[in-house]
């Protein structure tokens, strides 16, 4: 009668066990999306500056050819 008590114990606790693993692997993936859109937002602010700074050496350009000899 001992072994089929430690069964059914065994069959109860799964269920919180698989729940406890959902919401652990629910928090890991969050976390890894929130870092991905962190590193995603800063490398799309390091492009626009670029973008930026090749505008102003194109729009240079463009003025000095526009001037008169």
């Amino acid at each position: 009668m001992d072994q089929a008590s430690s069964l059914i114990g065994l069959f109860a606790i799964i269920p919180i066990l698989f729940y406890l693993g959902l919401i652990v692997l629910s928090v890991y993936f969050i976390i890894k999306i929130i870092k991905f859109i962190n590193a995603k937002t800063r490398l799309d602010q390091e492009r626009n500056e670029k973008l930026d700074e090749l505008i102003k050496v194109i729009g240079k350009d463009q003025e000095n050819r526009n001037k008169p000899l």
